[in-house]
């Protein structure tokens, strides 16, 4: 059965966003994503950089923090005020969910948690303002991305994880299930009125397997693959550019110094009104990945950042997806 979103939680979400990463080479992942990525460095410190995208008002969206192994330190969520943070802790107790009140730089009251799949993440009401730079179109560079979207998350319980935070209020957009069944693989889900902010898919997990800012058009996703080829990273080019059936968005995903996963992509579609039915796509039907153009290879589809000290569960539900690497040797 598909899970029904709760339409009166006890706390407000708003949006995707900021994400944490742990990264060996500080200096190294600020010049890949201030200049082959191009987002903006808002301060820096020996040992965090805070990054944000050119339209964003908030502090930081990314957060590169020195580290000795890489890793996802933490998956950021927006909930609309402080009142919201308080309740999200009242909310936690109640249920058992691991949780704890932390103090982060250019943040707001912060609320960090573990979600029923392991998922590390945080909420937080407000950061400190900056000045947006949207119409500094002088320092547009590379895919000029313009804000933080969404994030997709591998998980060995798709089911369990889409029931946590529909029951929290965020709805399905689209999702794909195992043909003629309501067996979930993958759950797209949103709050802010498009297509996701968080995206729950089936594999060894909990893993973060990408997070995505969003760009101006088709031709940023071509530049900003220029500018990695360029500087130097044309084989960090995981997947792309092309389209996808979910979402119905372009895309170009890319590897960071450390393997971490970020997508930039544009296209997709508004998704507010209530009576609008989620997509549903069949696990067999190949359109879902890619509209056009050739399937990811083997790396997209199994490789992943880990969390600190949070144990890789194999899935419940087994697949072998077709991969670029068995296309070819197909065809």
């Amino acid at each position: 059965m598909l899970p029904v979103t709760n339409p009166h939680p006890e706390f407000q979400i708003t949006r995707a966003s900021h994400v944490s990463l742990g990264v060996t080479d500080l200096e190294r992942s600020r010049d890949f994503y201030r200049d082959v990525i191009g987002l903006v460095v808002t301060a820096e410190t020996d040992d965090v950089v805070y990054l944000r995208g050119l339209e964003e008002a908030a502090h930081h969206s990314l957060v590169l923090e020195r580290a000795d192994v890489a890793q996802a330190h933490r998956i950021g969520l927006r909930v609309r005020t402080d009142e919201d943070i308080f309740a999200a802790e009242r909310f936690f107790t109640a249920a058992g969910i691991e949780h704890q009140r932390v103090e982060r730089d250019y943040q707001g009251p912060t609320l960090q948690f573990r979600d029923p799949v392991g998922t590390l993440m945080e909420f937080t009401s407000s950061m400190d303002v900056v000045d947006r730079k949207m119409q500094r179109y002088n320092e547009f560079v590379a895919g000029a991305p313009q804000r933080l979207d969404h994030y997709q998350v591998v998980t060995y319980d798709v089911q369990r994880a889409t029931e946590f935070w529909t029951g929290l209020g965020m709805r399905m957009s689209e999702y794909t299930a195992k043909d003629g069944t309501d067996e979930l693989w993958g759950s797209w889900m949103e709050v802010k009125g498009n297509t996701h902010d968080l995206v729950f898919t089936n594999g060894r997990g909990p893993r973060l397997h990408h997070f995505a800012f969003a760009v101006p058009d088709g031709a940023s996703l071509l530049h900003a693959a220029d500018v990695a080829g360029a500087l130097g990273f044309g084989d960090e080019i995981d997947r792309g550019p092309g389209r996808h059936g979910i979402s119905n968005a372009l895309f170009l995903y890319l590897r960071d110094p450390d393997q971490h996963r970020v997508e930039l992509f544009n296209t997709h579609y508004q998704f507010i009104d209530l009576e609008t039915p989620p997509i549903r796509w069949d696990i067999s039907n190949p359109r879902r990945a890619q509209l056009w153009g050739m399937p990811a290879s083997h790396r997209w589809f199994f490789e992943a950042s880990e969390f600190p000290a949070e144990p890789v569960r194999d899935p419940l539900l087994q697949a072998s997806p077709e991969t670029l690497e068995t296309y070819l040797g197909l065809h």
